[in-house]
């Protein structure tokens, strides 16, 4: 539990001072990384060490949300060292933490059973998928309350902690072109390596896979084709995110929390 506090603490000094930064226009600051990269050394250390304990790598709820948390952490480290989207931290290092709080408090009352290594790629993938797309949709609201301040001509500070609006829309269009292959890839290994769709408990979770697939798979088909963006294209990326929460997670919670079988 030392760990987790730490670590914990860690993301919290990391926001606190990516806020500070921004306050202070201050573009150059790479203090938070610091404290940044520790609080993910220790977060993935936390799970690494439970695995090793119980010999066996723990995918169930809680655990599969904090390492969607951790997963989110590391592309928002990876991405705002470069300056260009800092103020992601802002958001994502608090939303990791909470995850890590959850597990650590009540992610180990499940016992996790044995995974081959198919099975393992395939949950693996879509955690990267997942998380892939999470800080898609975090850039799509960002986006939209860019415009949103744009066009009732309110500049706010935080304003000039995100990138212009034109490479705020590339960038998210990237990160969802990533994040569709990786889901492409996580439903190709579903077929691949799932002997049992009904006894695994696994349609409702696939057929939302599906679907969010599709959405984003329309959305940036309709980047291609018409050119959408703005509005549309922030609304095309919450509703495919939201299909994709309820395929990952609202399974999970209903299978493992409510009906109490594994998922």
């Amino acid at each position: 539990m030392t760990i987790v506090l730490i670590a914990i603490a860690l993301y919290l000094v990391a926001s606190g001072w990516l806020v500070a930064s921004v306050q202070r226009d201050d573009d150059a600051s790479r203090s938070w990384l610091l404290p940044a990269n520790l609080a993910l050394l220790l977060h993935g250390a936390t799970h690494y060490l439970a695995w090793r304990g119980s010999g066996i790598t723990d995918l169930h709820f809680f655990a599969a949300l904090s390492l969607a948390g951790l997963g989110m952490a590391i592309l928002t480290a990876i991405v705002g060292a470069s300056g260009r989207m800092r103020a992601l931290g802002v958001v994502v290092f608090p939303l990791a933490a909470l995850t890590l709080l959850g597990y650590s408090l009540y992610g180990h009352a499940t016992k996790p059973e044995p995974l081959d290594w198919r099975l393992l790629l395939h949950a693996w993938l879509a955690l990267l998928a997942y998380a892939t797309l999470a800080i898609a949709a975090l850039l799509a609201i960002f986006l939209w309350a860019q415009e949103r301040a744009l066009r009732r001509r309110e500049f706010h500070r935080w304003l000039r902690a995100l990138p212009p609006l034109t490479e705020l829309e590339t960038l998210l269009f990237r990160t969802i072109s990533v994040g569709f292959v990786l889901l492409g890839a996580v439903l190709l290994t579903g077929v691949l390596f799932v002997d049992d769709l009904l006894a695994q408990h696994l349609v409702h979770k696939t057929v939302l896979s599906v679907l969010s697939w599709l959405a984003f798979g329309a959305l940036l088909l309709g980047r291609w084709r018409f050119g959408w963006r703005g509005a549309t294209a922030v609304r095309w990326t919450l509703a495919a995110m939201v299909l994709l929460l309820l395929a990952f997670f609202g399974s999970k919670f209903v299978l493992e929390l409510v009906l109490h079988r594994a998922s």
